[in-house]
């Protein structure tokens, strides 16, 4: 395909924006080849300005559950557009989809509405230090809880619970105050809490993650985190800013049957626009101003048009039990790649939860840890991708990059895929 148009913008952008973009994983840097730019999107489909159609399993990394410009949603949209844009004050649309949630998810006992996931797992995290009054945090390695400072730390000097800046600019001090321990590893997570318990304010987790790579947890794992965190008397926070709506209506704690203390969503609680959520346990909501004394703000903290747009989306999945339905094309999909793997030449299989799949270098076992996954994903990924990108099939753009389904993608749609896919492995033959 031919992509000039992009190359001649991504130049215009790098004057711009610092790398020529607006979040890293856009810049296609792993890739060696500038990014793609977009000028319109419908349903499954993203159209460039070089005029090149592509099927997107990217799905803006996955809020648009139902698909680019739905139809249903965009009326409300326009809607609320022709409303009014902003309030700044107290009005009815946040009301309705707050109660929506409450009535839907027991352990949402109350909620506030943010503008981002990384803000809703910032604000969570000072709600349950206020709450407990401890300062430190315990996270693992793999798991991504958007750019807070607090959060943004990986294992450090290999002890168990020790923790390094993961980003220049986070200071050692508030690094120290993370505690960093390994997925599927109880027996680390046990040593740690048997000697910090009494400093822990929080246990933090995606109980699906889904940042590097799709880390498919065991439920004993998480469930024996659950039960220790309640032993020690330390709040538990599920990061469902992506599972959360995606797997189910009550996201992963639903599937799990594990009721977490705290809770943060996003992405598709937006229906496509900037849209964040956290909430949990009233005693612990409470702490929150005006109630309580711990300070929380937004201008656009519930902004209608993500308020219409999240309901909207809701309540349609809902209505058409749309998550069975993408379990069901996630599996035609995936079972599709496989046979597809299976008769090239090219070293790949793909792991799928619900409506999120991973295309990577196949191993002995099942990828649990960050550490599982082959030194070699990053490299053998780039030819694969380039090909598909030619071919007119857009998948997100990083090795460690999950790929998300929409109600848009229908079988027809899915075998248009697996066709795209299919030339592209020939041509890497």
């Amino acid at each position: 395909m031919q992509t000039l148009e992009s190359k001649n913008m991504f130049e215009r952008a790098l004057k711009v924006a610092p790398g020529g973009v607006h979040s890293p994983v856009r810049s296609f840097k792993s890739l060696d080849h500038h990014p793609i730019f977009f000028s319109k999107a419908e349903g499954p489909y993203l159209y460039s300005v070089d005029g090149n159609r592509y099927i997107d399993y990217c799905q803006s990394f996955g809020p648009l559950i139902l698909g680019h410009l739905d139809p249903d949603v965009k009326t409300e949209v326009h809607k609320m557009i022709d409303t009014a844009w902003s309030f700044g004050a107290c009005e009815k649309y946040s009301l309705a989809l707050g109660e929506w949630i409450q009535s839907r998810i027991p352990w949402a006992e109350k909620l506030r509405f943010v503008s981002s996931g990384t803000e809703a797992t910032m604000s969570a995290l000072r709600v349950a230090r206020a709450f407990t009054k401890r300062q430190k945090v315990l996270k693992f390695e793999g798991c991504y809880h958007g750019h807070v400072d607090s959060l943004l730390v990986k294992a450090g000097s290999g002890l168990a619970g020790e923790s390094a800046s993961d980003s220049a600019g986070i200071s050692a001090a508030v690094a120290a105050d993370t505690l960093v321990c390994p997925l599927d590893d109880i027996v680390a997570f046990k040593t740690i809490m048997e000697r910090e318990a009494k400093n822990i304010a929080v246990v933090v987790i995606e109980p699906l993650p889904a940042n590097f790579g799709l880390l498919i947890q065991r439920k004993e794992f998480l469930q024996e985190i659950a039960a220790i965190c309640k032993q020690y008397d330390v709040l538990l926070l599920f990061d469902e800013v992506i599972s959360g709506f995606r797997v189910a209506l009550g996201g992963m704690a639903e599937v799990l049957g594990i009721r977490p203390d705290l809770v943060c969503y996003g992405k598709i609680l937006g229906g496509g626009f900037p849209v964040g959520c956290y909430g949990g346990r009233q005693d612990a909501m409470n702490m929150v101003a005006p109630l309580g004394p711990v300070y929380q703000a937004g201008t656009l903290s519930a902004n209608p048009v993500g308020m219409v747009a999240g309901l909207t989306t809701l309540q349609k999945m809902e209505r058409l039990n749309g998550w069975k339905t993408l379990q069901e094309r996630t599996q035609l999909l995936t079972q599709g790649m496989l046979e597809l793997f299976k008769t090239s030449k090219t070293p790949y299989t793909v792991t799928s939860f619900a409506s999120l799949f991973w295309i990577h270098l196949p191993t002995p076992s099942a990828i649990r840890r960050i550490q599982d996954i082959p030194t070699s994903q990053g490299p053998e990924f780039r030819g694969f991708y380039l090909a598909c990108l030619d071919q007119g099939l857009y998948l997100s753009p990083h090795a460690y990059e999950v790929g998300f389904t929409s109600l848009a993608h229908t079988p027809e749609v899915i075998e248009q895929t697996l066709q795209i896919m299919k030339g592209a492995l020939g041509k890497m033959e």
